[in-house]
């Protein structure tokens, strides 16, 4: 036979293009339009209902960006259409190719019930199925002009991503508005040949299923009259029902299909505007489950059904009795999508506590799995919270971005830093937004790595990032594609169900230890500077409240802050979602981060100092509050009173320029460039710093990645950098003890103070960055005398290690990573720290020297300036601390990281000391969280964990009378297989493996 397939396949592109596509809609009249433009941010449904209109036309260009047009739309079915099915087509001005990123709608009905919402890819409105002729239509419509950020040319500085400065503009040109008769075979026929037509393209050409498929398709198009395309598509669908028919293999892969609209909580838009995507998706997806009954659609992040239920108590009505269905299904157990690298402990078991409780409060709903697709790598100390939280499963997607390496498993075990495992599942269909398209399909079946002893994996299946969700297109193909031979085969189901499945066949799944690092967006750990100090300085800023707050309730009349603290909790949690904590948004969202942490913190300082001022008393007595977990200048954990104060500092010319700082501990010299050249641990009689090296050294690279340009850190930055040697002031700073340095470079200015506290071990780095440089990476390095091949850095509930060497592609892949408040370095007896107050990018590389020594440089990430998507990034002032901890041990790591931290709260005129409300007697052993019990009980919750990776004997005291004891999940609930710690009164014993996790409730007697 002669092969003619390449003239088939294109036949079947174009006549399904060009002649049965159109023939969908046979028919239609046009609608009359009108529209009101909202001169501000949107307004209640009731008033975008009840404004005055004004005609427009199609062809007319609408709207301003981030603005709100209420369209009203009417007319009247002809009654000769009666018996069909008529569809209003509401095209706004939609690019298909660009669901979720651009201009939107929600469709009303005149009483205010929304009816579903319009993007791209699902502009039709059903008015009736039949219609009986003569109908009057009467739909109102919410659109949303956001403006497209990111554009077919990408990453082009815009100033559209922000309402201050994105101007007024028209962004769209109003396209068809016409009620239309829907062709119910025809649009059948499309989905048939579609699916064909896509299953037939990934089979070998050599299979005899593909030339069976071919031969199908041929005589349906024989079979389709041109001109009469609707009054043959049923006769061309008979050619196509034996290859529809055709049953799957036995052996085919098997596909858990998951209804989906990864919606990002903030990105290219701002947090107000994904309150309106929520509501448009959630209405799309609530009205696709009453006319599609095997479909199933999973939402995550609690935050997004709050929004919900607080601005869209109509749409949120439908979606409760879709959850009671069992077919919307709350998905993930968190607040929101975050980020996991950045969040500190605390933070990210919270993610937990709060979303989970929100779906166990409104649904009874208890989410053993932990939904995170998009989200940008994972730290090592993850799989225990996960666990600790109640679940048991984790899904993402986005390792599979890595550019360098690729993951060796789809389904496997993930080992955390204490020995915890997760079963934990990468959707080989490598996307969360599947189309159910042949090609995807196929993909899947093709990648999946398990072959031989698993055959289930997930596809997210809907469109996302922006929102839109499933399309009845998508769950049509999914319909055909059950069971059908050449092709995987697909099903609807919750994560639940496939992860039991997905479970029960691969019991001895492979294990992965550490870290799931991603190999891309690593520069999302430096940019927006200020959202990232925002975060930290939020965290400790909740620890401290809870902890007084806790301390004052139990001790005097003061009463403990519930509903503040709740809401301030979920307000910080929101701001860690992966696009906002990351630096990855839009002007608009840092913009209004930046201000919300400023209210935040100004409403938790509050707080805290009344809860300080109760404990405190009237008197004379100066107070030091201690809310760090280790004692410090003599006042304890927790507690509060008159600070040691011993040692002192010294200050004096160096010989060679510069200054000598002394404290009888460390030694350190300041050469006239204002760089550090040596730190001398008098008494280790050890230098710090690699010989002819200095610390101290501001660094500054081009910075300029192939794409993504706030996300990414391209390897090749470091082939150029310029040292900032030259100093314009290199002085004494004003307490007469420390340095002050300042330089300029570019439009820049840095500020510096040097100083050595008392009877510490502890150079202390205050750095102030007047910044207004383009796309430039500055780094701050610390070349150090030690030879080691692996270093630590701070992650959720501990530390884990990397290696200093880049034996293989995956060590050298990790160029740029993330550590919390230190990272640390050591031989054996002998390591050194380098702790911050709010930076998270780090590198460490390692050389051996000419006199055979090692130099391990740690160069710690301070500020980039990349100008997409937000083109004045990190633009003006900004301030750091660090230090530098020669001789640290890993205990002293952890206790200079939470120093620097969380300083001590003073208050003058107390009447005696504050002894701590929790006691530990165990320096490895870190209190996280003291807090009254969410349920408001009165009991106390102490959260802890041993922080060295050591085994603890560790004893509390309480400084309450317990009546009893319960170790507890993360939500405050018992565990049922804890074993029940040692008790005698208010002393408690536990024993912890390494960097084990452990909450307890104290009931007060």
């Amino acid at each position: 036979m002669h092969d003619d397939r390449s003239l088939v396949e294109a036949r079947l592109k174009r006549v399904l293009d060009e002649r049965i596509r159109p023939a969908v809609y046979p028919e239609s009249v046009p609608l009359e339009v009108a529209v009101w433009n909202a001169p501000g941010e949107p307004v209640p449904v009731d008033e975008g209902l009840s404004a005055p209109v004004e005609p427009i036309e199609a062809g007319a260009r609408w709207g301003a960006p981030w603005g709100t047009s209420w369209f009203r739309v009417t007319g009247t079915v002809p009654q000769e259409w009666a018996g069909k099915t008529v569809e209003a087509i509401l095209d706004l001005g939609f690019d298909e190719n660009m669901p979720g990123f651009q201009c939107e709608g929600l469709v009303y009905r005149p009483d205010g019930t929304p009816v579903k919402g319009l993007n791209p890819r699902n502009q039709w409105v059903r008015i009736g199925a039949p219609v009986e002729g003569g109908e009057e239509v009467r739909l109102h419509v919410e659109a949303a002009s956001n403006p497209v950020i990111l554009d077919y040319h990408p990453f082009r500085p815009t100033q559209l991503g922000d309402k201050e400065t994105a101007g007024s503009e028209p962004q769209y040109k109003l396209e068809r508005m016409d009620l239309a008769v829907l062709d119910e075979t025809v649009w059948q026929l499309v989905i048939d040949l579609e699916v064909l037509g896509e299953l037939m393209a990934e089979l070998p050409v050599e299979s005899a299923r593909r030339w069976d498929i071919l031969r199908a398709v041929e005589k349906a198009l024989d079979a389709v009259d041109l001109q009469n395309v609707g009054g043959t598509a049923a006769a061309a669908r008979t050619h196509l029902e034996g290859v529809l028919s055709a049953p799957a293999v036995p052996s085919a892969h098997r596909i858990s299909a998951v209804g989906h609209a990864h919606i990002d909580s903030a990105w290219l838009w701002p947090l107000r505007e994904t309150v309106r995507k929520v509501a448009r998706t959630t209405s799309n997806m609530t009205a696709l489950l009453e006319d599609e009954p095997d479909f199933v659609f999973a939402m995550s992040q609690a935050q997004q059904w709050a929004w919900v239920k607080e601005h869209r108590p109509e749409v949120w009505a439908k979606v409760k009795k879709a959850v009671a269905d069992g077919r919307f299904v709350p998905a993930g157990g968190m607040w929101v999508e975050s980020d996991t690298n950045m969040p500190g402990s605390e933070a990210m078991a919270r993610q937990f506590v709060h979303g989970k409780r929100f779906f166990l409060d409104e649904f009874g709903v208890e989410n053993e799995e932990a939904w995170l697709p998009d989200t940008f790598g994972f730290a090592a100390g993850l799989p225990q919270i996960i666990k600790a939280a109640g679940s048991k499963w984790l899904l993402t997607q986005k390792i599979s971005w890595s550019q360098t390496n690729k993951f060796p498993h789809h389904t496997f075990q993930w080992e955390g830093i204490d020995g915890t495992r997760i079963f934990t599942h990468f959707p080989p269909v490598d996307t969360y937004n599947c189309s159910m398209k042949g090609s995807e399909i196929a993909h899947a079946a093709k990648n999946f790595k398990d072959k031989g002893v698993a055959r289930h994996s997930l596809a997210p299946t809907g469109w996302g990032d922006g929102g839109g969700g499933t399309t009845r297109e998508m769950v049509a193909k999914a319909a055909r594609l059950r069971d059908l031979e050449g092709s995987a085969t697909v099903v609807w189901e919750t994560p639940e169900k496939f992860f039991e499945k997905a479970e029960a066949e691969y019991p001895n799944a492979p294990v992965w230890v550490g870290e799931l690092y991603l190999e891309l967006h690593r520069a999302t750990l430096t940019s927006q500077a200020k959202t990232k100090q925002g975060n930290r300085r939020s965290e400790h800023l909740l620890r401290e409240a809870e902890l007084w707050a806790a301390t004052a309730a139990v001790r005097t009349e003061f009463t403990y802050p519930y509903e503040e603290l709740d809401r301030l909790w979920k307000t910080v949690l929101l701001h860690q979602f992966h696009d906002i904590l990351p630096g990855s948004s839009i002007a608009w969202v840092h913009r209004e981060a930046r201000k919300t942490y400023e209210a935040v913190a100004e409403e938790l300082n509050g707080i805290i100092g009344a809860a300080q001022r109760a404990l405190a008393g009237e008197g004379t007595t100066a107070l030091a509050f201690n809310s760090a977990p280790h004692i410090r200048d003599g006042v304890p954990a927790g507690g509060a009173r008159t600070p040691a104060v011993g040692g002192e500092c010294t200050l004096v010319p160096r010989t060679d320029g510069g200054y000598v700082i002394d404290n009888g501990r460390l030694r350190i010299e300041i050469d006239e460039r204002g760089l550090v050249v040596s730190a001398f641990d008098l008494a280790a009689d050890r230098e710090t710093l690699a010989p002819g090296k200095a610390a101290n050294l501001l660094q500054i690279h081009p910075d300029f990645p192939n794409m993504w340009d706030a996300w990414d850190v391209d390897e090749f930055y470091r082939n150029t950098v310029t040292d900032l040697v030259d100093a314009d002031e290199v002085a004494p700073g004003d307490d007469g003890v420390s340095v002050r340095i300042v330089r300029t470079f570019g439009e820049s200015k840095v500020t510096q103070v040097l100083s050595l506290a008392p009877g510490e071990w502890r150079l202390d780095i205050a750095t102030e960055v007047d910044w207004h440089e383009t796309e430039k990476f500055l780094k701050l390095a610390f070349p150090l005398d030690v030879h080691a091949e692996r270093y630590a850095s701070e992650t959720q509930f501990g530390h884990f290690f990397r290696p200093t060497h880049t034996n293989t592609s995956w060590e050298s892949a990790k160029f740029e990573a993330c550590n919390h408040r230190f990272v640390h370095m050591e031989e054996p007896g002998w390591g050194v720290a380098v702790v911050n107050d709010s930076t998270y990018g780090h590198d460490v590389t390692r050389a051996v020297r000419d006199d055979g020594g090692t130099t391990t440089t740690v160069r710690v990430s301070l500020l980039r300036a990349p100008r997409f998507p937000d083109p004045e990034t990190d633009q003006g002032v900004h301030r750091f601390r660090h230090a530098l901890v020669p001789g640290a041990a890993i205990g002293d790591a952890v206790r200079e990281g939470w120093r620097i931290n969380l300083p001590e709260r003073k208050v003058v005129g107390g009447a005696s000391e504050v002894a701590p409300l929790v006691a530990v007697a165990q320096d490895a052993v870190v209190v996280t969280a003291v807090k009254l019990a969410d349920d408001g009980s009165g009991d106390v919750i102490v959260r802890f964990h041993e922080s060295r990776g050591g085994r603890s004997r560790a004893t509390l005291t309480a400084g309450f009378e317990v009546d009893a004891v319960t170790v507890t999940d993360l939500l405050e609930r018992p565990l049922a297989d804890a074993a029940a710690p040692e008790q005698d009164g208010n002393r408690i014993t536990l024993k912890l493996r390494p960097f084990e996790l452990v909450t307890l409730r104290l009931k007060r007697a």
